[in-house]
Formats: structure tokens, sequence, C-alpha cells
């Protein structure tokens, strides 16, 4: 009797669990309580994938062996539990696939800063010529890369809602960028559950991996020793320096003499900070992180000197869009946390507009005060509930105007802006109160800019 696979949730994620499944011979079922797109439904007819959309049928969910589970469903939804209370197993798509591949895994995490370095480190094996798929949080699900091609290597941004439903996943390669306070209405308003979440990246680690750190974290730092990771460990640090990892030389010079100085094993690769094609103290880490990394994998100097000089970033992530009437526009769509758009405001160099708002996730805007009071001339709120916002700055900037479309924020911005300022979009929150995801509010932001 074959066994049943029902999959919850028709995303990306979803579908490419479904289509595995399929290929390796279970009785697969897909069920989504909202509605699939056209592209999803063909893929899933083609296969001849039994499916259904816009509410669950419990009797054809609770008769599963195994479930694959969205990674936007939490564990506290009732169908979950009733899953649970059946002894019925749930996990990630990213744990069905790595069954079922022999490709070296190389997986990076972190509140802040995973796309960008995922992506970085993807284009440096490219360039290499490696035979690589990326994938995860980002690209083409991993579970349809495992089913339809053949990569040696994987590269996997893993959002801590992945990590929470894998269990005999491991990694070759991890790497943790940070953890700051995110998704705290998911993980109970604690930032320790988060960070174990986070820490999960390094279970079934062994000797022959190796484990990628932030080692001025805070948060990394107090947790990392509990957990008693048996990788070889690699931290990256722009306070201090290390025997092996990566830190910077002559970081109390000017930034053209500063060194980043990487170091695995015998190996030393060094460059200048100043020729990093990306800016900012949080792309540094992003770059320290990538580059190591790259020597894990036995990278050619070369090519991840060339990936660090030409790597042009990702969209929505302080994204210039254009400049209209003397001032720029910038898409920092994919900050939907405090901690990414302090990043963000801390890389301002002239007079901000800024534009925030959505659905806030526990954020304490505090963290940002000094910062706002230093670079923002006003601010557009951009979401459906925006009291907590003018809570917050009211009294320190001075407008604080709403918005409830990215056409009228812009318009707003603008109004609001003169020759020679910049307009930032970074929210801080989810776009899901006015928008389909951060990506659809990224595009609208910067469709609408382009209409000014």
């Amino acid at each position: 009797m074959k066994k049943r696979l029902v999959v919850l949730g028709g995303g990306e994620s979803g579908v490419g669990a479904a289509i595995l499944g399929r290929a390796k011979g279970f009785d697969v079922f897909l069920s989504d309580a909202g509605s699939i797109k056209p592209a999803y439904l063909e893929a899933l007819r083609q296969r001849g994938i039994c499916h259904e959309q816009g509410g669950h049928s419990e009797q054809l969910i609770l008769n599963a062996d195994e479930v694959v589970k969205s990674p936007g469903i939490p564990d506290t939804a009732p169908l979950v539990q009733r899953l649970a209370a059946a002894g019925i197993p749930v996990i990630a798509e990213v744990e069905l696939a790595a069954r079922y591949t022999k490709a070296k895994l190389v997986c990076v995490t972190g509140s802040n800063g995973k796309t960008t370095t995922a992506s970085l480190i993807y284009r440096m094996m490219k360039s290499a010529g490696m035979s690589v798929g990326l994938g995860g949080n980002i690209g083409k699900s991993f579970a349809l890369q495992v089913a339809t091609e053949h990569f040696g290597y994987y590269v996997l941004e893993l959002s801590s809602f992945q990590l929470d439903n894998m269990y005999r996943f491991k990694a070759d390669v991890a790497v943790l960028l940070n953890i700051t306070p995110d998704h705290m209405d998911r993980y109970g308003n604690n930032l320790e559950r988060y960070a174990r979440s986070k820490l999960r990246i390094a279970q079934n680690m062994d000797k022959k991996g190796c484990f990628i750190y932030c080692a001025d974290d805070e948060v990394t730092m107090k947790y990392l020793p509990e957990i008693g990771v048996k990788a070889q460990l690699l931290g990256f640090s722009q306070k201090k320096e290390a025997a092996r990892g990566v830190f910077l030389e002559g970081v109390f010079l000017s930034s053209n003499k500063t060194k980043l100085v990487s170091m695995y094993k015998d190996d030393v690769f060094e460059m200048l900070v100043g020729e990093l094609s990306l800016k900012g103290k949080h792309n540094l880490y992003n770059s320290m992180a990538a580059s190591i990394a790259g020597q894990v994998l036995r990278i050619k100097k070369e090519h991840i000197r060339n990936s660090l000089m030409g790597f042009e970033g990702v969209e929505h992530r302080l994204e210039p869009v254009l400049k209209v009437g003397g001032v720029l526009f910038v898409n920092d769509s994919k900050a939907t946390n405090i901690n990414a758009t302090w990043y963000a405001l801390e890389s301002m160099t002239a007079p901000t507009v800024w534009i925030v708002g959505g659905v806030d996730k526990g954020n304490d805007y505090g963290e940002l005060a000094q910062l706002v009071k230093q670079k923002v001339k006003a601010i557009v709120c951009l979401g459906v509930d925006n009291r907590k916002i003018h809570a917050a700055f009211e009294g320190a900037v001075a407008p604080i105007v709403d918005a409830k479309s990215a056409a009228e924020a812009v318009k707003a911005a603008y109004e609001l802006s003169a020759k020679g300022d910049t307009v930032l979009l970074s929210p801080a929150c989810a776009s899901f109160d006015l928008f389909q995801s951060y990506e659809d509010r990224g595009k609208q932001f910067k469709s609408a800019v382009r209409y000014l």
C-alpha cells in the first residue's frame, strides 16, 4: 500500500513537495485553505496530483502517514494540533527534500541578511563552475529541484519557520548571521524560543561540517555554548581578531586601508573593505560570512574576490529605484523587522523621508528613536493600523502622515521631500494588511515611483 503524503499549502513550497512526493511514488493529496495560483494548479493537474482549495477536508488529511506543512502555517493552528494529537508526523518541505538528495547542503539563516548572503554564496559557486541550485526560502522550491534536477550542491535560505519542522535534516555548511527580535508574535514574545529555533540550523551536524556564525551577535553568543555544536566553529567579527574565521585588520584606519581577513585552516583570503560591492556595516557582515563559506567550499580566491566585488545585491533590499526631481527613492521592502530597518536608516546619508508600517510583529520602535531623530525629516505610515508608529514618533518627527496604498505613500513622500533628499521604504513590518507579500509591496512602490 502506498504511503499517504498530505501537503498543507499550495504555494511554491507545497507544490514542490507534492511533485517530489508523487515522483517518489506516494499517494499525494494537497490542501490549501485559500486559493492556489493558476500556474501551481496547472503543475498539479499535469501530474495528476489530487488537491483542493478554499478549505481543508479533514477526513482526507487526518488519514495521512506524514504531512508536509507550509512554513506560514503555525504549529498552533487547530488542524496542526489535531495532526499532533493523532500522532501524525508534520515536517517541512526542506526536510522531505533532503531525504532524496546526496548533494552537499550550504544553509543560511538569520533575522536579517540571509537572502543577500545566500544569493552571494550561490553566485560565488556558480562563477566557480560548481553544479549548484538555490532554494529554501528563495527561488524555486528545494523539493521541486530535487525532483526535477540533479545538482551537486544546494544553497538554502532557511527561515525559523522552516527550521521548526526540520528534524533529521543535516547541513554540511551552516551560516547563522544574527538573531534579533522578529516574528515575536509567532514565538509568544519569547526571544529565547526564537533564538533556539534559529540555532536548529546546526542540529545533526558532525565534525566534518562547518558552522559559521557572527561572534559580535550577543544573542547568538548567549545560546551557542548551550547547544553543543559538533561542527567546526568559524566566527566572523568586526570588533575583534580571530585565530580562524573572519575579522577586520586596521579597523581604526580609513576604510580604504581596512582589510577583510578570512582564515580557514592554512588558507588566508584578504581584500580591502573598500573593494566590496555591498556597502554598510550589515552588508560587511554578509560579505564576511560569504567569504569564509567560499573558502570552506574550496572556491578559488579569484572567484571569491570577483563575487564580492561584483555582487549587485538583491531586489527589495536597499534597492535604489530612481531619482525624481533630485530625490532618490530606495526600496527596502524586505525590511520586515526593526533590526533590518535600523541598518537601512543607519546607512542613509541624506535627509530622509521614511515610509514605514504594515503588520506589526511585536516591534519596539524605541530601538530606532535615536536614528530617526538624526536621519528622518518626515514619516509616511503605510498600513491599516498606524497608531503604534504615531505613538512612538509624534513629538520627535513632524510631519507624520498616513497612506493606504503604495501610490498614496509615494505621492505623500515626494511632496514632503526636497532636492537632495532620500525617500526610503523600509517598513519594519510584514506586508499582509495591504499587500500580498513584501515583494508585492516593493513592486507597487517601484511602479508608483515610475509614475510620478
